[in-house]
């Protein structure tokens, strides 16, 4: 990653902010299970929105579903992963490792779990506009774009307000989850961090239409 694109991402985020709830300012109103909740309530409303503004109606999720270790739910013959959040197109839901990503917010701070789940609900999106693709990397990264779009756009509307240090947050979140090597043909590939911190930026700046 350039030093010109994490100065970008500082003073972008670090401008606007993004992880605390507006309506979350009473002490100890903050917990991982708010956030999540928070960010998928948050997510799917500001998509519902979007899809009205095409003429369209956006299905929301059907379930959403904690696991812990390989105690999952199944995508197909594909078994749920410890250390994953994933969107599965079957069954229209997403699930995630709540113990891994319980650790990312404790580790990492809330930011964490504002990346994931706009990340996953982007799938989602993907899937209801039919959005194809040649590669995984390009259905990934797009909804990393997605997930710095639908912040933003939650950002500028009030519904969360920012705190110090929430950019650090971000930075280290996508970089975490970058690929350790710029692998386009392989069918697992996210993206390296300075891709995925680049399309998120790009979605963050220019909103959802520029992704």
């Amino acid at each position: 990653m350039t030093r010109a694109l994490v100065l970008a991402l500082v003073l972008l985020v670090g401008a606007c902010g993004i992880t605390r709830p507006a309506s979350m300012d009473t002490e100890g109103a903050d917990s991982f299970a708010e956030d999540v909740r928070t960010a998928r309530t948050l997510s799917e409303a500001f998509w519902k929105q979007q899809f009205e503004q095409l003429g369209r109606t956006y299905r929301p999720l059907a379930a959403f579903i904690p696991y812990s270790g390989r105690s999952g739910p199944a995508c197909g013959n594909e078994p749920a992963v410890p250390n994953n959040a994933f969107y599965c197109p079957l069954g229209h839901f997403v699930a995630y490792d709540q113990d891994w990503m319980e650790a990312l917010w404790t580790e990492m701070g809330d930011g964490s779990v504002y990346v994931i789940i706009p990340h996953e609900i982007g799938h989602a999106v993907q899937a209801q506009l039919r959005t194809g693709f040649q590669l995984n990397v390009q259905a990934e990264l797009q909804a990393d774009c997605y997930a710095g779009g639908t912040l933003s756009a939650l950002v500028n509307s009030g519904a969360l307000r920012a705190e110090e240090g929430d950019e650090d947050e971000l930075l280290y979140s996508l970089e975490a989850a970058g690929d350790p090597t710029d692998d386009w043909l392989d069918p697992s590939a996210h993206g390296t961090a300075a891709q995925r911190q680049a399309s998120f930026a790009r979605g963050y700046q220019d909103g959802v239409s520029a992704c």
